[in-house]
């Protein structure tokens, strides 16, 4: 028989108990359909997000359509160099001057072997067709003193190679085949370049044709020794032998380098590879087309670095700037009005941060040119214009002689007068000669050695012995103060700091 049920109110106490439970169930599944519901719209906000947010590993280039539109531009070259033998007549493998007289004729009797015709050694290494008629780059170390050059194509076709001009300053050349029709790259702007971009490499390390390795650019405007006229890039790409000459391209499949170094200790990549920068070497390529030959600016200075030293002592903020250590007469820069001293902060609209950057900025510039200077002269910027005249590049280099001494200075140094033989052979009109330099005193600290030359102290030019000393006497205590020598054959800035009183 059924029950009628009866008001909430008026439950028993087993009802009542029953009736909690299922408030607590149903609540319970409340909270819990809550919770789901809150995570599923949770979910369904982020599912746009996560849609429109590209994946790391997406964020990565795929260079695979670049290789496959660009590798046909790409190609081997193959050289042939003359080796001279060092085999002689005499017995096999000793030359006549080798043998001791003594024992000369006891070989006599061997025949006797005909003087060698000269050997062959092959060389290979990339380039790149910049026209459809014909025009490759690659390094001038491909191709020096190459006697035959051997280009070979993606699809296996081979064409001999003309050697229109070559650049070894610039490490540049420029072939010509006798074709129409070539495939060529897209030239990009290696200005636009910035460091972290992806950039990929395309020749043939160890002879691997149309190889493809990628990286980024790790650092621009690197300077490396003997390579003055070439702010180079720094990659991390993978460059090896054979690499040499091949194109360095951006993300966008314009080429922006040309692979030419790397730094190793083993002979192979590690880490370090460095290009051409494509604006520097279609300037080249240009010129070798037009000329071939090339030519670059001459500015006529010897410069320095800035250090934080030097920066206090010339007054600057922070060390930046070419510190113009000497200028040649009848220079450019001397026809301009450059003093010693001068620090040069741009040049052509182009900011000079360290004296390794001004180099390739005055290569860069036409012989004929007029341009304009930002320099810091005695606490004062000033705009100075210089026409850029042809570089010499057999420039006579001078050397610097020791000499006995005569005075002694409150820098802590000996000097003497310059002889007239060390000032003819140094190309010096003033200046004492630094005989010894006492380990302990401010000059020693500033890095002067003995047969340097002191040029002029606090800017102001040092004509004699006693000049120096009454410089030196006035000079500021406690401060630093610029000094400029010559050594060997560069001059230079220091810095040093008096003391209070003589030393």
């Amino acid at each position: 028989m059924l029950k009628t049920l009866e008001p909430a109110c008026q439950m028993t106490l087993e009802d009542g108990a029953i009736a909690r439970s299922s408030r607590a169930f149903v609540k319970s599944g409340l909270v819990n359909v809550t919770r789901i519901y809150r995570k599923m719209l949770l979910w369904l906000a982020l599912v746009p997000i996560i849609a429109i947010t590209p994946s790391f590993a997406s964020t990565l280039p795929d260079f695979s359509a670049l290789v496959e539109q660009e590798a046909d531009a790409v190609v081997k070259i193959s050289v042939l160099t003359n080796v001279e033998s060092t085999m002689g007549g005499g017995f096999p493998g000793f030359g006549p001057d080798q043998i001791p007289e003594q024992f000369r004729r006891f070989f006599d009797q061997f025949p006797q072997e005909q003087a060698p015709e000269p050997r062959q050694r092959a060389g290979a290494g990339s380039g790149f067709i910049i026209s459809d008629d014909g025009y490759i780059i690659t390094n001038a170390h491909v191709v020096d003193n190459a006697t035959q050059i051997t280009v070979g194509m993606n699809d296996r076709r081979e064409f001999d190679a003309t050697l229109v001009g070559s650049d070894p300053a610039s490490d540049i050349a420029l072939l010509k085949l006798d074709a129409e029709g070539l495939p060529q790259v897209t030239i990009g702007d290696s200005e636009q370049l910035r460091v972290g971009e992806w950039v990929l490499a395309i020749g043939s390390p160890f002879g691997f044709e149309h190889t493809a390795t990628q990286g980024i650019v790790s650092a621009l405007s690197r300077s490396l020794p003997d390579d003055t006229y070439v702010p180079f890039i720094q990659t991390d790409v993978a460059v090896n032998p054979g690499n040499s000459g091949g194109p360095l391209f951006n993300t966008d499949g314009e080429v922006v380098g040309v692979n030419s170094q790397i730094y190793s200790r083993s002979g192979g990549y590690q880490g370090l590879s460095f290009a051409i920068p494509i604006n520097v070497a279609m300037s080249i390529a240009e010129q070798l087309k037009d000329h071939g030959y090339a030519t670059r600016g001459w500015l006529g200075v010897a410069i320095q670095n800035v250090d934080q030293s030097l920066a206090e002592s010339f007054g600057l903020d922070k060390p930046e700037g070419a510190l113009v250590a000497q200028v040649t007469s009848n220079s450019p820069a001397d026809k301009a009005g450059l003093l010693s001293g001068d620090i040069i902060l741009e040049f052509n609209g182009r900011e000079v941060g360290y004296s390794s950057a001004l180099p390739p900025l005055v290569g860069a510039v036409i012989p004929g040119e007029t341009v304009d200077m930002l320099v810091l002269r005695d606490g004062r910027k000033k705009t100075v214009e210089v026409t850029i005249e042809a570089l010499d590049e057999g420039q006579p280099e001078r050397a610097a002689v020791a000499s006995n001494p005569v005075g002694e200075s409150r820098l802590g140094v000996e000097v003497s007068a310059l002889p007239d033989d060390v000032a003819e052979q140094m190309g010096l009109d003033h200046g004492v000669l630094v005989a010894r330099v006492d380990p302990e005193g401010v000059a020693a600290k500033a890095g002067i050695r003995e047969g340097d030359v002191i040029l002029s102290l606090n800017r102001e030019q040092i004509d004699s012995v006693a000049e120096l000393e009454e410089l030196s006497s006035d000079a500021p205590a406690n401060e630093a103060i610029p000094v400029l020598v010559q050594r060997e054959r560069s001059p230079m800035f220091l810095a040093l700091t008096l003391p209070s009183g003589k030393g």
